[in-house]
């Protein structure tokens, strides 16, 4: 699963339309650009590609005061709509993926209902444990007295971190049951969006081409 394409799509989802330079501004300003691969040129090819595959729109604004090609807005079409929820319910379901995707999951949960996000939790940790079941049928953690093979190490990193994942998740699913956060269809949700010609202040300062369109 791509993280820079559930970041794209549901970046521009909160704007309705937007174009490349606020994508990018919002995703800074949630530091993708830190924990994913969410950079400037990334941001621009996928807006482009998911544009030449129907899952967004692009329009053509007003002319760039510079002489150069129009400005380019985006939104999402009913299959840009489709496939954004789908891989907002995947990531939040499936806990063996990259640490960038539930990232970018997380940004987004409040997209969807209270009820429904508690239930894709509950599967992942289910899924977690599941795993964790399997792998100890044949693997005992070590070390233990006299133990001297470090290999095992990988393991024991492994279901350290599974136990981790999945002690974090129980958390959030116990705040969010707990009236945390507001979710679709309960009033108006926190929208991480910087508005137009709002400073970022976490804006890494590079430029791109694509940042006048």
């Amino acid at each position: 699963m791509s993280a820079i394409r559930l970041l794209v799509l549901g970046a521009v989802r909160q704007h309705v339309r937007a174009h490349g330079y606020q994508v990018r501004n919002d995703l800074e300003y949630w530091g993708a650009h830190e924990w994913s691969n969410a950079k400037p040129g990334s941001i621009y090819h996928a807006l482009k590609q998911m544009a030449k595959q129907g899952v967004l729109r692009a329009h053509e604004v007003a002319p760039s005061t510079a002489g150069g090609p129009p400005r380019v807005e985006y939104e999402l079409t009913g299959r840009g709509e489709e496939e954004f929820l789908t891989l907002l319910r995947g990531a939040l379901t499936t806990y063996d993926q990259k640490s960038d995707v539930l990232s970018a999951a997380i940004g987004f949960i409040v997209d969807l209902p209270r009820d429904e996000v508690v239930d894709l939790l509950k599967r992942r940790v289910r899924a977690m444990e599941e795993w964790r079941t399997t792998v100890l049928e044949y693997y005992t953690p070590g070390p233990g007295p006299g133990e001297t093979d470090h290999i095992g190490e990988i393991m024991n990193f492994w279901v350290h971190s599974a136990d981790s994942d999945a002690a974090w998740t129980r958390g959030l699913i116990a705040r969010i049951e707990g009236g945390a956060y507001v979710f679709a269809g309960e009033g108006e949700p926190f929208v991480g969006v910087l508005t137009e010609g709002q400073v970022n202040p976490y804006a890494t300062g590079e430029t791109h081409p694509g940042d006048k369109h």
